[in-house]
């Protein structure tokens, strides 16, 4: 169903950290970059590697698995122009993260 959904609170998703979120079958990626909360698909579309799990620089993210990388807040690759990553509205209320759900 879509909307908002709860999928973490601040104090799960300090700055600089990633959160993997399975919510109806879909793995979700959330990051915290300087007090900024992006949502992004967490499965990368290259070989499947949880985008959660690599290392962040600046706003990207780089693939555990085999180094492709995203911007968390655009969704956008340097890798291919025509390649983004879904990208999901993020609103923080209190200390909840809720993400906008397709």
């Amino acid at each position: 169903m879509p909307g908002w959904v709860k999928m973490a609170t601040l104090e799960e998703l300090g700055p600089g950290q990633a959160k993997e979120v399975e919510h109806d079958g879909r793995i979700y990626a959330l990051f915290n970059i300087g007090g900024s909360i992006s949502a992004v698909d967490g499965i990368c579309p290259h070989q499947g590697g949880p985008l959660a799990e690599g290392p962040i620089s600046g706003t990207c993210v780089t693939c555990p698995w085999h180094g492709w990388q995203f911007d968390v807040t655009t969704g956008a690759t340097p890798i291919n122009k025509k390649l983004k990553l879904p990208v999901f509205d993020v609103r923080v209320e209190g200390q909840d993260i809720l993400v906008s759900v397709p």
